[in-house]
């Protein structure tokens, strides 16, 4: 019985050792993992709500020129390496990503709450992407129209009474 035990263990940390990256753990593969479950890429990686979520790491984090439209104007998903970049060290990566703002729909305080050991591996990962890219559009103040193509987000309609 304690050999059977021992041996499902062993496998236990072996699954856990594996290629999944356990929280709390500051490395790129946690930082890619994070990528995609605070859905970094949804909407600043071009193609990859198309693709059903398949990551091209040329375009991983370059952000699109496919803007958000509401009442706070026209905004674009920033380019995540070139922010990176502009930063320069970990350190300062962490606190602009603790302190920023942003107009919507940019959820900046979701990241506001993220733990620093998934901020640090996220910095991390992007800066294995690689090349920083162009820059995504300007944002574009309410009443003027964007030069790309963008979605609207209306207000919600509120039932009378």
């Amino acid at each position: 019985m304690k050999t059977w035990t021992l041996a499902a263990a062993a496998l236990g940390a072996v699954v856990l050792s594996g290629s999944a990256a356990l929280a709390g753990e500051v490395s790129v593969a946690r930082g890619a993992q994070v990528a995609i479950t605070s859905g970094c890429h949804d909407c600043h990686t071009n193609g990859y709500a198309e693709t059903g979520g398949k990551i091209d790491p040329a375009a991983a984090l370059k952000g699109t020129s496919l803007g958000w439209q509401g009442p706070w104007g026209t905004t674009y998903p920033a380019n995540l390496r070139r922010v990176v970049k502009e930063k320069g060290s970990e350190d300062a990566f962490l606190q602009y990503a603790k302190t920023f703002q942003a107009r919507p729909p940019m959820p900046a305080f979701n990241v506001h709450a993220m733990d620093e050991s998934d901020i640090r591996s996220l910095y991390q990962y992007i800066v294995s992407l690689g090349d920083a890219g162009d820059a995504v559009p300007d944002y574009v103040p309410p009443g003027q129209e964007p030069k790309t193509p963008y979605i609207v987000i209306a207000p919600p309609i509120m039932p009378k009474g």
